[in-house]
């Protein structure tokens, strides 16, 4: 009601008999602080706040605007008789009150400051009815005007976003349509209350006592939570800005409460949260069943009840896809699944079983689609699939099953399989935002599952490789008994280069090769192949370990010329784009194809004639020598540069070894560890060998006991050589002068040999080539001449003269009266061959024997 009117009542009551109610006053007392320290029955009356609510309270508190500027002035200045004037008042209620306001400064017995403060309104009551009790409907409220509506009134009823006042002790005074929405009750019925008092729920409890905080404080507090009626996970996601409202001198008169709905926000959030983690839980390995079960793990952790992976059967098996998954029934393998009850007992096949997919049920649409898709178990498709199975169809119905989700892998263009998320412990359906969000883990997961696929590939194809270089068992020779193990690596980093071999010589002589080329995968493994069979030929030849280490080094050279220029001008076969996850078998390919090549190698010759062994190093570490009575030694053989370094000489060095010893050549995967460096390898290894008694092949199983407990990073490659030594009586030798004479002589010689031998059945075959090697030796050879004869696996006979120019095999013609010597020695012999010496060459020719006149040949087992 108008002042004026009010006025006009008033100068008009006896004319209407109306009964005019005499205006309400009440005084407070304020301390010098400002903090009210008496409020009596007419206060409480006047602006329905009871001595309870105010005691103890700032006076300021009951501002519903700014104090006005005389009063501010009055207060800065020295207080003097006291001020007056009209102050808007909030009442208890919420509105506002216009009072007109006396101040009077008292000072009490100690000398202090105390304020009196007298307040008061004119009310106007019906005829013959009292006045209204403050705060009801007819208290006599501000005017305000156009531009304090707009401000006050109407923006705030119309805004759209959820707003509520509060005052100092956190209950409301206000809020405007969308939040009585939001709280589901009306401004009249929340006002006045604390917001615990509106709702007992957690999520209210805990806001609550954050507006406490923000009233304490001063300080905005941003909260997010879901919908502050429900703290169920399923409904609308809320943040909550609680913004306390200060006045010009910054003291705190109440707060704000703005709610938002961030439920998009929130469920992007989310999903993000869940594919970032599925990004870090998904592909920590190379191995495919495992990759697909972290699959089925962060699923049912974050969004799924129950979760199956399931790869095609020709994925599984290694192989592509042979026809389309459209065309007809599919047939699969269950790779992986996860409950959230224990044990899967959802599941209507267990992990690892195969089954088939019928054309018409959702992993099969999906597959022909390519896309994911989500049913409810109500669908015919899934009423018709659970059908045909009758446990899948107990299953939906024991365990609830409602919500269905197929989703392909597809990787690469390839399709992999499906997997099958479901829902029945969780109350509401799948919707389309699992549906992306199950695409998205699903085909990061597939893009792992797919490198895992191609990383267990290529280790098969690397590992083959790899053995089928190996040297094979049943190899017969004399000079040592040998044991070897080969260990590959178990990380994502593939198979290695690591490589031995036992290469049989000439004139009973072995030669021991261990090397590591750097990298690992299918072109590690090749490069390997080309070093071993460049040692092999250059072996042959009979080139000693320094020079056959020099022409090693200049074809690693020449490799890597060849690779740089290849990788210039074409990619390797078999590159794609890179995985962006742990293990991209890709990338590791491309970056070791581009790289220089490197290899270390040790390569070595035993002579169980002498008993002499010769070393020469490429980089690589030095054999370990293990003498019969058990002392472990460690030769200085000189390591020397890689292969590939190219220009820098290698070393070979010579040791005489007693009968019995043992070699041991090993590539430094053996040595390294995440736990030890390669000395503390090598102290463990020579203490490994010291086992007396025990055979190559034991003391090979006894150093990867002590020194693999577990498989470490690096492949492993470990030759043990335990030496023999041919004696005297096997090993015959005459010098030949150089006389036409002496040919016969030497063929009688060596019948007489052979008699003494017991291979009176060799005879013949042996004196012909010895008078076709002696021969020539006396006619295109230079003196001393030299005939030896070699018993041990075979019959080997040795022809040596001081020339250096090697013999060649040609084709004579029908006429020509020589030219067939070593034409026939070959054609009579199972090998033959040359090879150059200090002072000259040998020719030798080698018989193979029958293994009852073998003499006692070891057999190399690997």
């Amino acid at each position: 009601m108008r002042k004026q009117d009010s006025a006009r009542s008033h100068g008009r009551a006896e004319e209407f008999g109306h009964q005019q109610v005499a205006p309400l006053s009440a005084a407070i007392e304020v301390d010098a602080r400002g903090y009210i320290t008496a409020w009596g029955p007419d206060a409480a009356r006047l602006l329905g706040y009871q001595p309870g609510d105010m005691l103890g309270h700032p006076v300021l508190d009951l501002l519903a605007g700014e104090l006005p500027a005389s009063a501010r002035s009055y207060l800065r200045a020295q207080p003097g008789d006291g001020w007056s004037g009209p102050i808007k008042a909030r009442h208890q209620g919420g509105h506002r009150v216009q009072l007109a306001v006396q101040a009077h400064p008292l000072t009490d017995a100690r000398g202090g400051m105390r304020w009196l403060v007298v307040a008061g309104t004119a009310a106007e009551a019906r005829p013959g009815r009292p006045g209204p009790e403050p705060g009801a409907p007819g208290w006599p409220e501000e005017e305000l005007s156009e531009e304090e509506r707009l401000l006050e009134n109407w923006t705030l009823a119309q805004m759209p976003i959820p707003v509520a006042i509060y005052n100092t002790r956190a209950r409301l005074v206000g809020a405007n349509v969308a939040m009585t929405h939001l709280m589901g009750q009306s401004v009249a019925q929340m006002r006045g209350l604390r917001l615990r008092e509106m709702d007992s729920r957690p999520i209210v409890q805990e806001i609550d006592l954050l507006q406490e905080q923000v009233i304490r404080t001063g300080e905005a507090i941003r909260h997010e939570g879901f919908d502050p009626l429900s703290d169920e996970p399923s409904k609308p996601a809320w943040a909550v800005y609680l913004i306390p409202v200060k006045d010009a001198m910054g003291v705190v008169r109440g707060l704000s409460a703005v709610v938002f709905d961030y439920t998009e926000q929130h469920r992007a959030r989310r999903r993000l949260t869940i594919v970032n983690e599925a990004s870090v839980r998904i592909g920590t390995t190379l191995d495919v069943s495992r990759t697909a079960q972290e699959l089925a793990d962060v699923a049912v952790d974050r969004f799924a009840d129950f979760v199956t992976v399931d790869l095609l059967d020709a994925i599984y098996h290694g192989q592509e896809p042979m026809v389309s998954p459209a065309s007809r029934a599919v047939d699969f393998r269950r790779i992986a699944q996860q409950s959230v009850l224990e044990d899967c007992p959802e599941a209507s096949l267990v992990a690892g079983g195969a089954d088939s997919w019928p054309e018409y049920s959702p992993p099969a649409k999906a597959l022909a689609a390519g896309r994911g898709v989500r049913h409810s178990t109500r669908d015919e498709e899934i009423r018709r699939w659970t059908r045909e199975v009758p446990r899948r169809g107990e299953s939906v119905h024991r365990y609830g099953i409602h919500s269905v989700m197929a989703v392909p892998l597809i990787a690469r263009g390839t399709t992999l399989g499906v997997a099958m998320f479901y829902r029945h412990r969780t109350r509401d359906p799948f919707d389309d935002d699992d549906l992306l969000l199950a695409e998205e883990i699903t085909a990061r997961a597939a893009v792992c599952v797919d490198n895992a696929r191609r990383y267990t590939r290529e280790r098969a194809v690397s590992l083959a490789i790899q053995r089928s270089m190996l040297p094979r068992t049943g190899m017969r020779q004399m000079a040592a008994s040998i044991a070897s193990r080969y260990l590959p690596a178990r990380t994502a980093a593939g198979v290695g280069g690591d490589w031995f071999d036992v290469i049989r010589l000439s004139g009973a002589r072995i030669a021991l090769v261990v090397g590591d080329v750097v990298g690992h995968g299918v072109h590690a493994v090749a490069t390997m192949g080309r070093l071993r069979t460049a040692v092999r030929t250059l072996a042959d030849i009979g080139l000693p370990p320094d020079e056959l280490l020099t022409h090693l080094d200049d074809l690693v050279l020449r490799l890597d010329e060849e690779e740089f220029h290849t990788g210039e001008t074409e990619p390797r076969t078999g590159e794609t784009e890179p995985r962006p996850q742990t293990g991209d078998l890709v990338a590791e390919e491309r970056k070791e194809s581009t790289g220089e090549l490197g290899a270390t190698c040790l390569y070595g010759v035993y002579d169980p004639i002498t008993r002499t062994a010769s070393f020469a190093s490429a980089g690589h570490p030095a054999p370990v020598v293990v003498t019969p009575g058990g002392a472990v030694t460690l030769p200085r053989v000189p390591p020397g540069p890689p292969l590939g370094v190219g220009g820098l000489p290698f070393e070979t060095v010579d040791m005489e070894l007693p009968e019995n010893s043992t070699l041991v050549l090993y590539t430094d995967g053996l040595l390294r560890s995440a736990a030890r460096d390669p000395d503390e390898g090598l102290a463990l290894l020579c203490r490994a060998l010291t086992e007396p008694g025990e055979s190559a092949e034991q003391m090979c199983q006894s150093v990867l006991d002590v020194l693999t407990p577990e498989r470490g990073s690096d492949d492993i490659a470990l030759l043990i050589a335990r030496t023999r030594t041919l004696d005297a009586a096997s090993v015959a030798t005459r010098d030949v002068p150089a006389t036409a004479a002496t040919v016969a002589e030497a063929r009688r010689w060596t019948s007489r040999q052979l008699t003494a031998w017991g291979l009176e059945e060799a005879i013949f075959t042996t004196e012909l080539v010895v008078s076709e090697l002696v021969t020539n030796a006396i006619r295109h050879a230079s003196s001393p001449i030299q005939l030896r004869l070699i018993h041990d696996a075979g019959l080997i006979c040795e022809v040596s003269d001081a020339s250096s120019t090697a013999p060649h095999m040609r084709r004579a013609r029908s006429f020509d009266e020589g030219g067939r010597g070593l034409l026939l020695v070959a054609q009579l012999t199972q090998r033959w061959g040359t090879r150059q010496t200090p002072h000259g060459k040998v020719i030798w020719a080698e018989q193979s024997l029958p293994p009852s006149r073998e003499n006692g040949a070891l057999s190399f087992s690997a």
